[in-house]
């Protein structure tokens, strides 16, 4: 049996609507993991195609065990709890406090692999938004006697607005977006990196036991090439400034009011952008779901599509 936490998040519904849609998993041999209450009728439509809903929380460990036994393989969305991370957040202390008590509950609960969703960054990464992933990845690592499995899942087509100073979609005015720095990204979309995943978790675990992966787009694009676009969607021309990142504080947190914490956390990005780390040319995703009719929407695509 396989066990998702995170289930009902971005990423973890489209790993759970390519299980179920390519037909990947038998809905029984499936559990999915909420922190609201598995009885709500907001289950009742998967329920009744034979999947299992446990309730499952990362500051109650004892619900965690017990959504996790009976299953073999675990796959570990991150948790988006990012305010864990703020102000330089100790180790264990950060999101990865939810991920390492996740791994000693799938432990204990007798699970043999662990699938955990890194992101797609690289290694000894500037940017912030990776501390608690690098922190969780060395965990797993160091652990003895489970098996695990890191995917370091692509930047999604739909996460651009953050890169592109937090931008209000739709009807953010701006004609100037300040930024720290630009740099290439491989935008991908989520419904392909859900169908990656799933192929990932549902395969023999030993293809992929004590391996790090990519599952992105090698396609890539600069954020300046995201104003372009944004610029013909909104019919009125939207720059890009770049301000390094002492200016992008100053400006998210003085002109347009945004928590200090999340502007410090997210401007470290920027240094990750700059130094290449998000030019990502792992084909794994590409060669997985090749022949599988997913329809490789582009980042141009969805930049029109969430402004219109």
């Amino acid at each position: 049996m396989l066990s998702i936490t995170g289930a009902s998040g971005r990423l973890g519904s489209q790993v759970v609507d390519a299980l179920l849609g390519h037909k990947l998993i038998s809905p029984k041999a499936l559990v999915l993991c909420t922190s609201s209450d598995p009885n709500a009728s907001r289950w009742d439509a998967i329920k009744q195609k034979g999947v299992n809903v446990r309730a499952a929380d990362f500051d109650d460990t004892p619900s965690m065990i017990r959504a996790f036994t009976g299953c073999d393989k675990l796959l570990l969305i991150s948790t988006p709890r990012i305010q864990l991370d703020f102000h330089n957040a100790p180790y264990g202390e950060g999101r990865e406090k939810h991920h390492f008590a996740a791994i000693e509950a799938a432990r204990e609960a007798g699970v043999s692999h662990i699938y955990y969703t890194s992101l797609a960054f690289g290694s000894n990464s500037k940017a912030g938004v990776m501390v608690a992933h690098s922190r969780t990845e060395d965990y797993l690592r160091n652990s003895s006697g489970i098996g695990f499995t890191i995917i370091r899942e692509g930047l999604y087509n739909e996460s651009w607005p953050l890169y592109f100073g937090h931008y209000k979609v739709p009807d953010d005015d701006r004609t100037e977006v300040p930024i720290a720095a630009d740099g290439l990204i491989s935008w991908t979309p989520i419904e392909d990196m859900g169908l990656g995943t799933a192929l990932v978790v549902t395969d023999d675990p030993k293809k992929y036991s004590g391996r790090m992966f990519y599952l992105s787009s090698t396609a890539s694009c600069r954020i300046r090439d995201v104003a372009k676009t944004v610029t013909e969607a909104k019919g009125h021309p939207v720059h890009l400034e770049i301000v390094g990142k002492d200016g992008h504080v100053k400006y998210y947190v003085n002109e347009r009011g945004m928590d200090e914490g999340l502007v410090k956390w997210w401007a470290s990005t920027y240094d990750a952008v700059l130094d290449g780390e998000c030019d990502i040319k792992d084909d794994t995703l590409e060669k997985l779901i090749a022949g599988r009719g997913m329809k490789n929407e582009t980042i141009e695509e969805k930049v029109r599509m969430m402004l219109s």
